[in-house]
């Protein structure tokens, strides 16, 4: 009997779609459940491109970055801009028009090695390295001409140049209004009529910079210039109107390392560009900006709100002792563009808002490596975020990658306790559209653990285990698009308040705690899900969890108490699956759950697509981790199931899910599914409950 229950607990498991991870669990109970072996079985490519960004230009010599591929696996590269630029099957590239597109490599994963990707943006100008305009004084359209945001709905009445120089003082034209006095490359402007111009930068300066008063809107055209202030900001714009940045050639604004930042009658200077209007960014140029200070000022910040249109390319690097990345106080709206963030300080996020992030198009990249520190004005310890928002993250096209290496480190931290001094009511969350992928591998540091994606607050009474919730707040609505988290040490997808899928594709991993958590109800309607988690359980909700349609796989390899799907049962709630759900489960069902169609056992065949069957067509196909052969299936009039299935549709969520093409394959009996979470594992071997196959 021993043999044959050390037989039955060689359980294996995989911690990602399309990711082939052996675990083989050792004799005795101290082998019984490793947390993390998974992420140690298969090798990592760990493919990377010899730089972050490049800029290229038309009818060039240019000498692209090289890809490091040390075990040559295969690579799949793509262009996310085929307009402006392609990349063929071998890696060659082929310019074609203005603008910035995001080159990737990805390699799937086999028995070998695990799934990697690379990326870095391109830049591509035109021959000149910049743009003439036939009119100087209009714009074409950003890409929305509805809005005031458009330059095209805005009528200029004349431009000023201002040329920079190393060898002398900044030369001036067309200031037939007497408004720019220079003082060596230090240039400042007084519009004290309140007319609507363009002021357009060139030239070069290590010593200068570029200031504005204004009553009215302007535009600040970028036109090849490359401005540092060794004691501040390099463009400071006064102006507290809307204020347009057309971003053409290559643009450089950088600050010193031993910058100041001093206060000039009490005006604000919090960043190495700052602006106390909105700001629009547009154009098909490129803007690299580095905040090199160490007075936590930030790279780019407006004490309005900022917007990217189409199409510039933005580059911020924040040193170690600078600040945030891109600031934004009353919102921050990334319509289109491409946006490269790089943060090093302790508790700097990419993007902050005190009120809301949107992601409309574009192409997004940010990556944070600084840490914990502690926060004097707030007085507590506080981490890094990719994106911080205090009201809430909303996602409806392009995309955005973000990863945070930093110890407390979180991809998306959005909803804030002090949003609302008074209600503490919070706007809801969404995702409906594009490609969202974080990944997170920090630990947790005093107190401030690292998250994948975090959406609300919640308070307690008490510590630990025994704390009692006493408030929370935070939804978050997933209704399309892909959603793609990984987080090494703590929750992949953490919502505060109630969590529901109406759509989408998503897919997430823990490797230490619960793949998706959330404070309040857990529903799935629709799109399709895959929780994976080797620490904790896969999904877990502090109230109810319903599963009323859509497909869900869930994988939890910790075992006992943790589960694959949990609810709330000691405080009396409950997982529903009711009719209409496709579910997959490895790792046993939460005590006393409810269903209204059939709850099976089925054995598959690991590694490769297995199927559900309603006796007269598939329902859906899921593809199972390596060496994973026995599951928990439900689906509405699920009759039978298939092992050794084709799929020839798309497949869904990474590569788990399919609802189409499905063939083949040789049909397996299922037995009923009586278990819970009465042993280890919830339905695991040696357990109380019903067992998985």
């Amino acid at each position: 009997m021993k043999k044959l229950y050390l037989l039955l607990t060689m359980v294996l498991a995989a911690t990602s779609c399309g990711q082939d991870n052996f675990i083989l669990w050792p004799d005795g109970p101290e082998g019984m459940f490793p947390d993390q072996q998974a992420v140690s079985s298969l090798t990592d490519p760990a493919l990377t491109w010899s730089a972050d960004s490049f800029e290229a230009t038309v009818g060039a010599t240019n000498s692209f970055p090289t890809l490091t591929n040390a075990y040559n696996v295969g690579i799949t590269y793509e262009s996310s801009k085929p307009e402006v630029a392609t990349i063929s099957s071998s890696g060659a590239i082929t310019l074609l028009a203005s603008g910035s597109t995001l080159i990737s490599a990805t390699s799937a994963a086999n028995e070998t090695y695990s799934s990697s990707s690379a990326s870095y943006i391109l830049t591509v100008l035109g021959a000149s390295g910049s743009e003439a305009d036939d009119d100087p004084l209009t714009f074409a359209s950003t890409g929305d001409p509805s809005s005031d945001d458009d330059i095209s709905t805005t009528k200029f009445k004349g431009r000023i140049v201002i040329t920079f120089s190393e060898s002398g003082d900044a030369t001036v034209k067309g200031d037939t209004y007497g408004y720019v006095s220079v003082d060596g490359n230090k240039v400042t402007v007084n519009n004290a009529n309140g007319e609507v111009l363009i002021y357009e930068l060139t030239g070069t300066t290590s010593n200068g910079f570029f200031k504005v008063y204004g009553a009215k809107k302007q535009a600040i055209v970028l036109n090849g210039v490359s401005i540092t202030n060794p004691n501040g900001a390099a463009i400071n714009n006064q102006n507290k109107k809307r204020t347009f940045v057309v971003v053409k050639g290559i643009n450089t604004l950088s600050d010193g390392a031993s910058a100041a930042y001093a206060k000039e009658n009490d005006e604000d200077q919090k960043a190495v560009f700052f602006s106390e209007a909105q700001l629009i960014f547009s154009g098909s140029g490129l803007l690299t900006v580095n905040a090199n200070n160490a007075q936590d000022k930030s790279g780019i910040a407006s004490d309005d709100y900022i917007r990217l249109m189409d199409s510039p390319t933005i580059k911020i690097n924040s040193g170690s002792n600078a600040g945030h990345g891109l600031k934004g106080k009353d919102y921050v709206q990334l319509s289109n563009g491409t946006l490269f963030v790089a943060i090093a300080a302790d508790m700097k996020k990419g993007i902050s808002t005190d009120d809301y992030v949107l992601v409309e198009g574009g192409t997004h990249i940010i990556t944070v490596t600084g840490g914990v520190a502690y926060d004097e004005e707030d007085a507590e310890y506080s981490g890094t975020a990719g994106i911080k928002a205090d009201n809430y993250f909303a996602m409806t096209g392009g995309s955005l990658n973000i990863k945070n290496t930093g110890d407390g480190g979180k991809g998306i931290n959005a909803g804030s306790y002090d949003y609302d001094s008074e209600k503490h009511t919070l706007s809801d969350s969404y995702i409906s559209g594009g490609n969202l992928t974080v990944t997170t591998t920090g630990r947790e540091v005093n107190d401030v653990s690292a998250k994948g994606i975090k959406i609300g607050w919640v308070t307690k009474e008490g510590s630990g285990d025994r704390a009692k919730v006493t408030g929370y707040a935070g939804k978050l609505i997933i209704s399309g698009g892909s959603v793609n988290v990984n987080s090494t040490n703590g929750e992949g997808l953490e919502v505060k308040g109630d969590l529901t899928f109406n759509g989408g594709e998503t897919y997430v991993t823990s490797l230490s705690d619960d793949a998706i958590n959330c404070q309040g109800e857990l529903t799935v309607n629709n799109g399709f899900v895959y929780a994976y988690s080797s620490g904790n359980d896969a999904m877990d909700s502090n109230g109810n969890t319903f599963l009323n349609g859509g497909y869900v796989m869930a994988v939890c390899t910790k075992g006992s108490p943790e589960v694959a799907i949990d609810a709330n049962t000691e405080e009396g709630k409950k997982l529903y699956i009711n009719e209409g759900a496709a579910v997959v489960a490895y790792g046993g069902l939460e005590n006393g759950y409810s269903a209204s169609q059939s709850v099976y056992s089925m054995s598959g065949t690991a590694g490769a697509w297995n199927a559900l069957y309603n006796g007269k067509s598939f329902i859906a196909a899921f593809k199972a981790p390596s060496n994973i052969s026995t599951f928990i299936v439900s689906a509405p009039s699920l009759s039978s199931g298939y092992k050794g299935v084709s799929v020839s549709g798309e497949a869904k969520c990474n590569g788990i899910w399919a609802s189409d093409g499905i063939s083949g394959g040789t049909s397996v009996t299922l037995s009923n599914y009586t278990g819970g979470n009465n042993g280890p594992g919830g339905g695991w071997p040696g357990g109380g409950g019903g067992r998985p196959w």
